[in-house]
């Protein structure tokens, strides 16, 4: 069960319509996870100049399976996970991309040309609904499944390590409370950076709804941590303030453990 939760073999691409043609997704979204990403890449989905191939998932998972090789695919492998009509744009949203050390440069020789998408969230919120949801699908809340989930939640690190591989100028960082405080103007942003017409989308009620959202009582995190965890933690925070300032801390209420 423990491995089932940490990584999913990739499902068969997607057929490709008559007409349609496939290639490197147009954007990847990689981060984070229980972060809002569900309802952020739907809402891509909704611009009508995005494809969304009838049978492919959100999430691919491609490069899940090269954890224990570390050699990369074939470009062409991933390519066929993104068929669309001339003109459309393409992507999916795996928001483990992130945080597996291996995936970055192997999506950066696949994808080359593509613009990623990194959606956080308050990381203590963040850690607490992603326990939520180990939990409620039977998994282990052990020591080593809480540390997995901090670490998931220490962004600075991660978002340097991808940027080792991209471009800065093509990395959106988005934060999940501005997303929702903002709905407009931070789809508008996205799209921007997408290249889509920002008034391609006629937002309804329907659009704000979170999706995926947690129904259950949440998992508490333990506020009483080591002081190593929390310098950690402060550490990465002070950091990303630095690297990333469009990132609203003062939104996250754990920003001030």
């Amino acid at each position: 069960m423990a491995e089932t939760l940490l990584f999913r073999p990739p499902a068969a691409p997607p057929p490709v319509p008559e007409g349609w043609r496939t290639g490197p997704p147009d954007f990847v979204g990689v981060g984070t996870i229980r972060s809002g990403t569900t309802w952020w890449h739907y809402l891509i989905d909704c611009h009508p100049d995005v494809a969304s191939p009838s049978g492919r998932p959100k999430e691919v998972h491609f490069f899940d399976q090269f954890r224990a090789r570390r050699s990369g695919p074939e470009p062409d492998a991933y390519h066929a996970y993104f068929p669309r009509p001339v003109g459309a744009r393409c992507g999916e949203w795996t928001p483990r991309y992130m945080f597996d050390e291996w995936t970055p440069p192997l999506l950066a020789r696949s994808a080359p040309d593509a613009r990623l998408l990194v959606l956080l969230r308050d990381p203590v919120e963040r850690m607490s609904s992603a326990l939520t949801y180990i939990r409620d699908l039977g998994g282990p809340l052990d020591a080593e499944m809480v540390n997995r989930e901090f670490v998931r939640s220490l962004y600075w690190s991660q978002l340097s390590r991808l940027n080792r591989c991209f471009p800065r100028d093509r990395i959106l960082v988005l934060q999940y409370e501005r997303c929702v405080a903002d709905l407009p103007g931070e789809l508008t942003r996205t799209f921007t950076f997408l290249g889509l017409d920002p008034a391609g989308l006629r937002l309804t009620a329907h659009h704000g709804r979170p999706r995926n959202a947690t129904a259950s009582t949440k998992v508490p995190v333990d506020r009483d941590v080591p002081a190593s965890t929390l310098a950690t933690f402060r550490d990465e925070l002070r950091r990303l303030a630095v690297d990333y300032p469009e990132v609203d801390q003062s939104l996250w209420p754990s920003a001030g453990l």
